[in-house]
């Protein structure tokens, strides 16, 4: 999981190389920690949070697959 939310997110901003992912891992949810660039969180958040919401959507379908829930944090 962690590496399909870093490959979308590096796609997204101007600069892919400030973008880190820490995966916190619980018994049955796994939380992943997003932290980019202060002037890139605008576009991984988007407008009105749709952005956001859609990495948040495949990540929960790509975690359907892996019969663990998976939550994303996006820090500032």
């Amino acid at each position: 999981m962690k590496s399909l939310v870093e490959y979308i997110v590096r796609s997204l901003v101007d600069r892919p190389d400030e973008v880190q992912v820490n995966e916190v891992e619980g018994e049955q949810v796994a939380v992943l920690e997003l932290k980019v660039a202060k002037e890139d969180l605008g576009k991984v958040i988007g407008r009105q949070g749709r952005t956001a919401r859609a990495i948040r959507t495949i990540l929960g379908a790509a975690s359907i697959r892996a019969n663990k829930r998976t939550v994303l944090e996006i820090l500032e």
